[in-house]
């Protein structure tokens, strides 16, 4: 299955589509990801310079996911800036469409409690207007970091995500796209793990690619501990004593900046 990512650096800090690929081929699925994306970027960006039009007459997607920048469909940015991305969403769901892949919203998230909600009601209202599916982030993440605080959801800026979110933000299309959720199993993601500086350009590019910075981790390994704690949230694994057995588990991890990241 071949997967293109459009988004900004929610999208590459800790190189979600690249997680993506590892938690499928450990789990017997071969996913490659592409990627267009670059920090700050809009997805009404994206429509008006032709990128991904062009992704998609060069290659043949399975899928397409698509992830706005934070706060835009909330008009956060200003009153025309939801209805310039809800018009964006439309117009790549209608390339996709074209194309033969099918398109999906994959959400951002909030802090507070309930702009996470307004968050999570815009989004699905977006994708329902735009015909995709949604795949909500936010409302799972405040779960998370009550239930699981040890496991690194954000950057050291505090907004972008940490390795734990880059987690949640590929197990969630893994269901949508695969048809299930991955099983607990320990994975190592052997590509550039970016962090909010990373010389990337809205040029495309697979997660694997070398990154332009040689400073970038070039790998991070997930416990299984980490996985399960993620998957109890998504509803696909629950029982209390193996919670917190995942949860300790996820505190013990360690993140090597040293061409190696392991959590």
């Amino acid at each position: 299955m071949s997967v293109l990512f459009v988004g900004n650096s929610l999208t590459y800090v800790g190189n979600t589509p690249a997680v993506l690929d590892s938690i499928a081929a450990a789990n017997g699925a071969a996913v490659s990801s592409d990627m267009i994306v670059k920090g700050g970027a809009t997805l009404t960006q994206r429509v008006a310079d032709d990128s991904v039009a062009r992704a998609l007459a060069a290659k043949r997607y399975s899928a397409v996911v698509l992830q706005e920048r934070g706060g835009d469909l909330m008009c956060s940015f200003g009153p025309s800036s939801c209805a310039d991305s809800r018009k964006a969403i439309q117009a790549i769901a209608a390339l996709g469409k074209r194309s033969g892949a099918k398109v999906y919203l994959l959400g951002t998230y909030q802090g507070n409690p309930g702009a996470s909600k307004a968050l999570v009601a815009a989004e699905s209202a977006a994708a329902t207007e735009a015909g995709i599916p949604y795949v909500e982030v936010s409302e799972k993440l405040q779960a998370l970091r009550t239930s699981a605080p040890g496991l690194g959801w954000h950057a050291q800026d505090g907004m972008h995500p940490g390795p734990g979110l880059a987690l949640l933000n590929a197990v969630s299309p893994h269901r949508a796209l695969l048809g299930g959720l991955p099983k607990p199993r320990a994975f190592t993601v052997e590509a550039p793990i970016y962090g909010t500086t990373s010389g990337l350009t809205e040029a495309l590019r697979s997660a694997e690619a070398p990154a332009p910075l040689t400073t970038t981790p070039l790998r991070i390994h997930y416990s299984a501990g980490s996985l399960r704690t993620v998957l109890q949230a998504m509803g696909g694994w629950s029982g209390r004593r193996q919670f917190a057995q995942a949860d300790a588990a996820s505190r013990r991890g360690v993140i090597q900046v040293s061409g190696q990241c392991q959590t």
